[in-house]
């Protein structure tokens, strides 16, 4: 295929690009071509950005995955701003030039998270559920899916709520790893949070299963089919690490470090994946322990 991609030297992008290079062929937007090739190589066409694209149909798939990173920096007013508009304005733009292609391209898969569903209790979550309460997270991705949903009458769109992506030496797993390192490992707040989470692996599988599977559309869970608390989540990887698990990181202190975007620490949900599991995908890392052991 002839592919698009948006955020591509992100962990998702440029991990899908060095896996597949040799089936599809690959245009990625990036601010930075000289980090871009530096990252991706020599056989990705780069642009600056999508308003050099003057055929959108001359692609057979978009995969956009452009965002600022939400767990990057302190929601201030402005980082929200920063938030919306990485998201919302490129998707906004490649909806509108679908909508006007002569031939539009077949696939548009677009980037979401599992924020959509706002916080939540154990109770497992599939892609029927909505969000009970609205915070920012739920109304971001909600505004996302929704400007990538304009699309859908022009091409098939499928929404990609996204969970937490373990990954050797990259992402959320990297940041999180220094403190058990030292010993000092330890559950966030009361620890009884769902976490729902995906081996990089098996994210960018998900994604080629998506391209190959047009009868596939709409919002998909990707996650792994075992959330687990966060609890749960600390003590397994404390345990292939081979560490102690004690240090208990007090709410407040969250809180008071991080103000608003504590929350995606100290809430969670239970997102399960029925459509691709309904579908037949097959996990790799099926369970959080065999996930820690492929990224630690």
């Amino acid at each position: 295929m002839n592919i698009l991609m948006t955020g591509g030297t992100g962990l998702i992008g440029s991990a899908f690009i060095h896996k597949y290079q040799d089936t599809h062929q690959f245009t990625v937007t990036t601010r930075s071509k000289e980090r871009a090739r530096k990252k991706l190589g020599d056989n990705v066409t780069l642009l600056s950005s999508v308003d050099e694209i003057v055929d959108i149909g001359q692609f057979d798939a978009i995969i956009n995955l452009q965002g600022e990173g939400i767990a990057d920096k302190r929601w201030s007013d402005s980082r929200k701003q920063a938030l919306k508009d990485s998201r919302w304005q490129v998707t906004e733009k490649l909806a509108a030039m679908i909508n006007k292609a002569e031939k539009p391209p077949k696939a548009f898969l677009s980037g979401s998270a599992i924020g959509y569903y706002g916080p939540r209790d154990a109770e497992p979550v599939n892609e029927d559920h909505v969000a009970e309460h609205k915070d920012f997270a739920v109304t971001l991705c909600q505004e996302w899916e929704r400007r990538a949903l304009a699309a859908k009458d022009a091409t098939r769109v499928v929404l990609l709520r996204t969970g937490v992506v373990l990954a050797k030496g990259e992402g959320a797993l990297a940041k999180m790893l220094p403190p058990y390192k030292f010993g000092l490992g330890g559950p966030l707040g009361e620890g009884n949070q769902m976490m729902s989470w995906i081996q990089l692996d098996d994210m960018i599988r998900a994604i080629e299963y998506l391209l190959e599977h047009d009868n596939l559309s709409g919002p998909v869970n990707m996650t792994a089919p075992g959330p687990v608390t966060n609890e749960a989540f600390s003590r397994t990887l404390a345990s292939v690490m081979n560490k102690p698990h004690f240090m208990r990181v007090p709410a407040f202190v969250l809180k008071l470090g991080l103000g608003e975007m504590s929350s995606m620490l100290l809430e969670g949900q239970a997102v399960v994946p029925d459509k691709l599991r309904n579908h037949g995908f097959q996990f790799e890392y099926p369970t959080v322990r065999e996930a820690f052991k492929a990224s630690v």
